[in-house]
């Protein structure tokens, strides 16, 4: 095969794979705009959140399944023993709520996120909620502990890594690491896990939306995580949003960056940029507007036909 005819070939894909992105991007804003059942789309034997309802005052009444237990209370020593007294070893990363460890217990593996914070009612309670929250493309919250004036967020733990790592885990472009089937696939399932999201009443806005808050397991299905990490931290921390708010991300929507409020829009917004990202193999700057981001990638692709 000749070079022209490769090149050719290569911008040909490329095309269609970005119409497919736009068409899965349009899809995802109708479905919102429709709602999307909370049984339904759970394809799976997880609890939904239609059911028994418990009146919440702090979310207006919301829809807890009839054989939801509420978020487990894990013990600090038993987290401790899961993750080897919390060793460096055990150590994963850093996220908005603090230090990220991989744990195994006696059921299996879970990610631990960690803090420095007194004891607190609301973090119980938003924990709670948040743990309701059950779908095939969200990161599942499992429990919580709070001991020794530390908190702790316990998560399913998803072994296959962020679709950033996947695109561009050390910096560089990287494309061919990921099959358009799996991009596709990527893309629906994301879709699915924000509009559950924001499906529900009043709708939970994620407000952290990127690559690498969609995890991906071993088949390759996406998991929304950190889902209401925000709103959680909102509201047992005294700093407002803004004081964790990064203006230099590209993911933000520059609405978000004037007014300092968080939208189902601003959603949406960076739902695009992250499309693009999965589309185009390369990382969004803070440098560049979404529109250029369409722009370059789009005449990329016709160059080279």
């Amino acid at each position: 095969m000749s070079g022209h005819l490769a090149a050719a070939l290569g911008g040909a894909a490329g095309a269609v794979a970005l119409v497919g992105i736009v068409v899965i991007f349009v899809w995802y804003c109708l479905l919102r705009n429709r709602g999307v059942s909370r049984t339904s789309e759970t394809n799976s034997s997880e609890p939904s959140l239609q059911g028994q309802s418990i009146e919440l005052p702090f979310r207006g009444g919301v829809s807890y399944p009839p054989d939801f237990q509420g978020a487990r209370c894990f013990k600090l020593e038993e987290l401790s023993v899961a993750t080897k007294n919390f060793s460096n070893i055990n150590l994963i990363g850093y996220g908005m709520f603090g230090e990220v460890y991989k744990g195994l217990l006696h059921d299996g593996m879970v990610a631990i996120k960690r803090r420095l914070s007194a004891p607190s009612q609301e973090f119980i309670e938003e924990v709670h909620f948040l743990s309701s929250i059950r779908h095939r493309n969200l990161v599942s919250l499992l429990g919580y502990c709070q001991e020794n004036n530390m908190q702790m967020l316990i998560y399913e733990y998803i072994p296959n890594g962020s679709v950033s790592t996947h695109l561009y885990g050390s910096g560089q472009v990287a494309s061919a690491r990921l099959e358009f089937k799996h991009r596709l696939s990527i893309a629906h399932g994301a879709a699915k896990g924000l509009g559950v999201l924001h499906s529900l009443n009043p709708p939970l806005v994620h407000t952290n939306f990127k690559t690498a808050n969609v995890l991906v397991d071993e088949d390759f299905i996406p998991k929304v995580a950190d889902a209401g990490l925000r709103s959680l931290l909102d509201r047992i921390d005294e700093a407002g949003p803004s004081s964790r708010m990064t203006t230099d991300d590209p993911f933000l929507d520059p609405e978000v960056k004037e007014s300092g409020r968080f939208s189902v829009r601003s959603d949406v917004y960076s739902f695009g940029v992250f499309l693009l990202e999965l589309v185009s193999g390369r990382e969004a700057r803070s440098d560049q507007s979404i529109i250029e981001l369409v722009l370059r990638n789009f005449m990329k692709a016709l160059q080279a036909l």
